[in-house]
């Protein structure tokens, strides 16, 4: 898996050519903040509407799966719930990305824009969030390039962490 770097911009967001855009909904934020805020407000509050319906809880385990045509560069929109916030831990993350990972697999999706769980509230540093989403991957083939949404000081402890790691690993 080749990870590349977004800011949470809607104008960078829009010129990422990608078929999916992946976020997350908490069963505690309302409205929605993070890469999912920002759809939110491209598709006109239309996210916030379905949750106010009922149809979109946050619940760890729901997928919702959005158009994203023609508001949004992305033709898919799939929101993943990660639960409370105060309850958003490791095991929660871990699950989450699995879950990421085995539905993007499902749709044959090789590449996707990702705002990974929890890190638009810091709940995981983002070395951690990568080291998790790169062991949970392995080597799959089915996940080509993931273009990850974070702000400019975690695309740079990220990819410092993952020159470390690379130094680690070769010399032991």
């Amino acid at each position: 898996m080749d990870l590349r770097f977004t800011t949470p911009e809607l104008r960078k967001l829009d010129l990422l050519g990608t078929e999916v855009i992946v976020s997350t909904i908490a069963t505690d934020e309302r409205p929605p903040h993070g890469v999912t805020g920002l759809l939110d407000f491209r598709l006109a509050g239309r996210i916030s509407r379905l949750i106010q319906q009922g149809f979109a809880t946050g619940r760890v385990g729901e997928v919702l799966l959005v158009p994203g045509k023609p508001k949004l560069p992305f033709d898919k929109l799939l929101l993943f719930g990660i639960g409370k916030q105060s309850g958003f831990n490791e095991p929660v993350f871990r699950a989450v990305v699995d879950k990421i990972l085995r539905t993007l697999e499902g749709l044959r999706a090789r590449t996707a824009v990702v705002e990974l769980p929890g890190r638009h509230f810091d709940a995981i540093s983002p070395e951690r969030a990568a080291d998790i989403l790169l062991e949970s991957a392995g080597g799959a083939k089915e996940h080509d390039v993931w273009t990850l949404v974070e702000p400019v000081e975690a695309q740079r402890a990220i990819t410092q962490h993952m020159i470390q790691e690379r130094r680690r690993v070769r010399q032991s």
